[in-house]
């Protein structure tokens, strides 16, 4: 673990689902498709030598305004939610600089391993209204879908695909200091 440089105390910090949300941007078509799994779970580790986060995703949970294409992300095409019903990510050594987070860790979708950077910023803890501590973190990163066996495509009349290979992945989460 790094040694983090932030006003954030040491222990442990749960995820605050109904406040939480991780999502992935893609260019299709002719703009940007968006989704969110809406059961997902993050924790972050503070301790006064290093911190960690470690957070999954439910495939069956992936949330698109089409009930079709849900079914068609979670197939063998896209995520294969019966055999790989998880995403996960791990980053063991977070580098916090004031406000700014830098995590290299690992990915796993669909059961495929790899290293990913995952950027984004990170609140001062507030107090909220029932007396527990609470932060914000916003973190991206960019992925090739195809690298994880996300293969799925369909070409255009120029010969171009529909879908992009690039996807970002976002979130924004709320966590609570645990007791």
């Amino acid at each position: 673990m790094s040694t983090p440089q932030t006003k954030v105390p040491a222990g442990t910090w749960k995820l605050d689902p109904v406040h939480s949300a991780v999502g992935f941007e893609v260019d299709y078509l002719a703009g940007t498709f968006r989704g969110q799994f809406t059961d997902i779970d993050v924790q972050l580790d503070i301790e006064v030598n290093g911190a960690a986060i470690e957070g999954t995703a439910r495939v069956a949970s992936v949330d698109v305004k089409d009930e079709n294409l849900a079914a068609h992300l979670q197939s063998p095409d896209f995520f294969d939610a019966e055999r790989h019903p998880e995403l996960r990510f791990l980053a063991r050594e977070i580098d916090l600089d004031g406000d700014t987070v830098v995590a290299p860790g690992e990915i796993t979708i669909k059961g495929v391993t790899k290293p990913v950077e995952v950027t984004g910023t990170l609140s001062e803890p507030i107090t909220d209204a029932w007396g527990g501590e609470r932060l914000g973190l916003a973190l991206s990163a960019t992925v090739d879908r195809t690298e994880f066996g996300l293969n799925w495509n369909t070409p255009l009349p120029t010969g171009d695909q529909a879908l992009s290979n690039e996807v970002t992945i976002v979130a924004e989460l709320q966590l609570v200091k645990a007791a």
